[in-house]
């Protein structure tokens, strides 16, 4: 266990999280983070002891400030414990933002990597990759128009709950009731989004959940025909709908997807091992994966994700070289490998003594296997976040083959410009570039609620849209 006290400052969020990575090498330490005129100390204890001592004078600013206390507890525990996080101190979940706010200061990449290097300690693969998707992401940002947006619509269904997931979504079999509701709420925001976005321009559509392809063949028509008509969608840059689950999607729904003006879709196994896929609750085979996939290749779709994830429970480095191996014969035109993360609000946080998780070392490994994999495939990196309590402190990558970037994943993860979200569980950001200021207007995430509140959630956006 690692106790810790704050004296003189309430930065609790960030010193937490810079613990949290370190708790499984080493116990029964005390740490105190301390902010003394602006000079930021970090101290270890073990048995009353003092064991090691840091300290960092700030510039009198507080975004500075909490960096140092953040970097001397950092340095403070690996010190103690002897070992460095891939990505040093850095806790946020966009780490390219970083290197998108340097660059418009006019830094160079060569200083850009050196204060990557030696101010935040990130490691130098890290950086680099850091680096290589900056660029990708920035030939797509420095075609942002002023008055565009994109849009989010989520549908919060899926045909079972994941393990690992935490995010808003309802068992279609349980919820089927409320399907119907649901789409005429939806309708009636898509209304509302329809009169804002007239003098606007929408870069990019993303319709995720959930699974969309949860619903059956009539209302998916229904939802993308509302789409259709309140957006002029042939003129959109990007319009994508995660099909997901392969055990959702037939030849009718891959027909209307191609119908209705779609030209992106996800078709996501996570894993291609068969024993993986039950053991995270997944009511399809692999075979099924693959079927899929050249069902969708052979009604036309010529822009296909595939989502992975290193690091499921019992998985190993061989398991994943399978799952690439098989991906590579799929040959699609992006991957998405996410790395094991622990989510608060999963069914694997609930049973987490049943489960051996994956190591650090062995994380590491398989998003080795996953990198050649995606370069075997002529992919390069073009996004990448983290997010908390992931397995090893590791990251999310996006790889793709030239011209196949996802412009929606590099616009929510960038925040350069304003994402009109609705559904229910939905954010909107609107994104003020002359100030750097982001503000938030959620939809409420219980589907009940949203059904039932949505002239609330409409006039939520009628005044924070303004």
């Amino acid at each position: 266990m690692i106790k810790f006290k704050l004296i003189n400052h309430n930065y609790n969020y960030e010193i937490e999280n810079i613990i949290k990575p370190f708790k499984n090498y080493v116990e029964n330490i005390y740490i105190e983070s301390i902010l003394k005129n602006n000079l930021c100390i970090a101290r270890i204890y073990k048995d009353g002891e003092l064991q090691i001592f840091k300290e960092e004078k700030a510039k009198d600013n507080k975004k500075e400030i909490k960096q140092r206390l953040i970097r001397t507890v950092y340095h403070s525990l690996c010190e103690f414990t002897k070992i460095k996080m891939p990505w040093g101190f850095l806790t946020g979940i966009r780490p390219t933002k970083i290197v998108h706010d340097m660059l418009e200061n006019n830094i160079t990449y060569e200083d850009i990597k050196y204060h990557l290097l030696n101010f935040y300690d990130i490691r130098e693969d890290k950086v680099e990759l850091m680096i290589k998707v900056a660029k990708k992401e920035k030939i797509i940002l420095d075609k942002n128009k002023d008055n565009e947006i994109s849009i989010y619509i989520g549908i919060p269904f899926c045909p079972t709950r994941c393990l690992y997931c935490s995010f808003t979504s309802y068992s279609i079999k349980n919820k089927e009731i409320l399907v119907k509701d649901y789409l005429n709420a939806l309708e009636k925001e898509l209304s509302f989004a329809k009169e804002y976005v007239k003098d606007k321009t929408i870069r990019s559509i993303y319709v995720g959940g959930g699974t969309p392809t949860s619903l059956n063949e009539k209302q998916i028509e229904r939802l993308l025909d509302l789409i259709n008509k309140n957006f002029n969608v042939e003129d959109i840059e990007e319009f994508t709908v995660e099909a997901g689950r392969p055990d959702t999607i037939n030849r009718k729904k891959l027909e209307l997807l191609k119908e209705y003006n779609v030209d992106r879709i996800s078709i996501n196994p996570q894993t291609m091992n068969d024993d993986t896929l039950i053991k995270i609750g997944r009511n399809h085979t692999t075979q099924d994966i693959i079927r899929t996939f050249y069902l969708a290749r052979d009604i036309g779709h010529d822009s296909i994700n595939m989502d992975l994830i290193v690091g499921l429970p019992g998985e190993n480095k061989k398991d994943v070289e399978n799952t690439i191996n098989r991906i590579k014969e799929l040959n699609p035109d992006s991957i998405t490998v996410h790395t094991m993360a622990i989510k608060r609000a999963s069914r694997l946080r609930e049973a987490l003594e049943e489960y051996k998780l994956t190591t650090a070392n062995e994380i590491e490994e398989m998003i080795s296997v996953t990198a050649k994999g995606a370069k075997d495939m002529g992919m390069e990196p073009y996004y990448l976040y983290r997010q908390k309590n992931m397995l090893g402190n590791f990251e999310n990558v996006g790889y793709s083959k030239p011209s196949k970037e996802s412009i929606y994943n590099i616009e929510i993860m960038e925040e350069k410009e304003t994402i009109l979200a609705l559904g229910a569980g939905a954010i909107t950001k609107v994104v003020d570039n002359k100030t750097n200021k982001i503000e938030r207007i959620p939809n409420v995430k219980n589907v009940e609620e949203y059904v039932n509140r949505i002239d609330e959630m409409i006039d939520r956006k009628k005044k924070g849209l303004i």
